[in-house]
């Protein structure tokens, strides 16, 4: 029986992992569970799953939380509030792993105090990992921990790489990766009309169910510009070796291509619960609750080259892992602000971006060897996005 801790548990990630843990209940224990402000799908699952910890991060709803727990029949469950308090219970004794499914740069300090704590981490946020680099993977390395990528698509490429893989390692026989998108549901919209796309129909992804900011990150494609720095660190690849690939059926989760002219591909219906639940069982496979994939439904399968004008967030992707140091840390902060304003209907969504490649312009590629340094340069990049949105706000 393990222990898990889920991190951003009323998300549409942690909603998935909690769908897999309650088809093995002889396996795993939920322990903590942790939400921002979503304290009514949290009671919830705090009903169902019992565990003995939970976390309200928003400070505000964490009263009227307690109040209701404490009048629940599940009285017992230690209701904690704040960030520290994530901290807590990612690092708990009685946990075993670590799903890291908080968005943001919000996730960065739980999951690398998770990392340190030697903890088998289950890594959906991959800006913990954009922000951080080498000081996460150092982490990781140090502690003994155990790093399995949840992303569909890193998840994919790890399913695809030798046997005995692990994360950070440099795998010589490999030497491409496919990283496969979906395109987005702007793939065939004229450019010219982007600059009038909505919030609401930039968050109607074609083929999965994500929560608003990643919907949003999908349509510009900088869900797959952080994915190629994600993938760039966690297969020590260099970002010329890792081709984006547009696939609009999202059948093909990635490739990996091999000296010898072979690739390698992992595919699957596009559900969540598959990558989640290879990650709970490995080395080993169980039963996820995703449906057998009917190859003769899909019928056929197509793959494009991305374009740069059309996304011109995955160009920049390119260029800050490539500048290497604080950029990529850069370049997820000033995208979160970014994002922010477009849903809150401040800017265009063609401004997010303007917004990001200004705030880049704005930093040199010096290094990053500390968290507090790391932590700085997210701050100074927010701060210089919200002075260039006040430029650019509708």
């Amino acid at each position: 029986m393990k222990g898990i801790c889920i991190l951003g548990a009323t998300g549409s990630i942690g909603v998935s992992t909690l769908d897999v843990v309650a088809r093995h209940p002889d396996l795993y224990k939920v322990v903590a569970l942790t939400a921002n402000g979503n304290i009514d799908v949290l009671f919830q699952q705090c009903l169902v799953h019992h565990p003995e910890y939970a976390v309200v991060a928003s400070e505000h709803r964490a009263d009227e939380f307690r109040q209701r727990i404490a009048a629940s029949t599940v009285a017992d469950i230690k209701v904690l509030s704040g960030s520290e308090a994530l901290q807590q219970v990612a690092t708990l004794d009685t946990v075993d792993s670590v799903m890291a499914a908080i968005v943001g740069a919000a996730g960065l300090l739980p999951t690398l105090a998770a990392a340190k704590a030697g903890k088998t981490i289950l890594l959906a946020n991959k800006e913990a990992l954009v922000m951080s680099g080498q000081i996460f993977l150092k982490a990781v390395k140090d502690s003994g921990a155990v790093l399995l990528p949840i992303d569909s698509e890193h998840n994919a490429i790890f399913q695809c790489m030798p046997a005995g893989y692990a994360t950070g390692q440099q795998a010589r026989q490999a030497r491409r990766i496919l990283l496969t998108a979906s395109g987005g549901p702007f793939r065939r919209t004229p450019v010219e009309e982007l600059i009038n796309v909505t919030p609401e129909q930039a968050i109607a992804h074609p083929k999965w169910d994500m929560g608003r900011k990643i919907s949003v990150d999908s349509a510009t494609m900088m869900n797959k510009g952080l994915e190629l720095i994600e993938a760039c660190l966690l297969f020590n690849m260099q970002p010329d070796d890792i081709q984006v690939v547009i696939h609009p059926q999202s059948i093909i989760h990635s490739m990996v291509d091999y000296v010898d002219g072979s690739v390698l591909a992992q595919m699957g219906n596009p559900d969540m619960r598959t990558p989640i639940a290879y990650a709970m069982a490995w080395p080993e496979r169980f039963d996820s609750g995703v449906a057998p994939l009917n190859i003769f439904e899909v019928g056929r399968m197509d793959f494009e080259q991305p374009d740069l004008q059309r996304f011109p967030c995955l160009k920049l992707a390119y260029q800050a892992i490539k500048s290497g140091g604080v950029m990529p840390t850069i370049l997820n902060a000033a995208n979160e602000v970014a994002v922010e304003a477009f849903l809150a209907e401040q800017i265009r969504f063609t401004d997010i971006a303007k917004i990001i490649e200004q705030s880049m312009a704005q930093f040199s590629a010096e290094q990053a060897d500390t968290l507090e340094a790391v932590l700085q340069a997210d701050q100074q990049a927010r701060d210089i996005a919200k002075t260039v949105i006040t430029h650019l706000a509708v």
